[in-house]
């Protein structure tokens, strides 16, 4: 019997359109750092998101847009893999393959009603639909305001399914002082629910501010 090799952590990433960029440039840079492959997934409004809160100009070409992102984060280039929207030959696609954990940050109120109806019309959406069926986790860092009533049903039949719900809503007992500390607290957040050490942000009764 061939002897199996332990393959490193890997995680599927996904950026859509929502007003959020910075939260997943930070996510991003945070998974790398902590020596996981990441998956990254681009919409199309999230590569106009990206130019219009960050200025990053992203490519559309997939080898195109990881050269960028490599050279941006200044990491190993294995470890990050950069998909196309219909590259339904990723591994992100099928069950057998795919990481077991995913996180669409920022994510838009329109890819939260494809991923509860199952659309699965392009990869974040198959990705997402794949981590649902193989019982991993998932979850959706929701960006928008005020929520529709569909939102809200959308969002708690994705509850319903184990999926995690994590709007994209900071809090303040931290005492921020920029943006940045904002961006981390959320990101800090997410690292919490996947199992994934950070120091961004100081634990609640552990290490408070004085």
């Amino acid at each position: 019997m061939a002897q199996l090799t332990k393959q490193k952590q890997a995680i599927t990433l996904a950026w859509t359109g929502a007003s959020g960029a910075p939260y997943g440039l930070r996510l991003l840079e945070c998974l790398l750092a902590a020596d996981y492959t990441v998956y990254l997934l681009i919409s199309s409004a999230a590569r106009v998101v990206l130019a219009t809160e960050h200025g990053l100009q992203l490519a559309s070409q997939p080898d195109a847009a990881k050269q960028q992102l490599v050279a941006f984060f200044d990491c190993d280039p294995n470890q990050l893999v950069v998909c196309g929207k219909e590259e339904w030959f990723s591994p992100v696609a099928s069950g057998s393959a795919a990481p077991k954990q995913m996180v669409v940050c920022p994510c838009s109120a329109g890819s939260v009603a494809a991923i509860a109806h199952g659309m699965s019309d392009n990869l974040i959406e198959r990705a997402a639909d794949v981590v649902i069926k193989e019982r991993g986790q998932l979850l959706l860092v929701v960006r928008e305001t005020p929520f529709s009533t569909l939102h809200l049903e959308n969002m708690h039949k994705l509850s319903q399914l184990g999926v995690t719900i994590m709007p994209a809503a900071p809090g303040f007992y931290h005492q921020p002082t920029s943006i940045e500390d904002l961006v981390d607290f959320m990101v800090a957040r997410i690292l919490d629910h996947l199992g994934i050490e950070q120091g961004l942000v100081p634990r609640w009764g552990y290490d408070q501010r004085p």
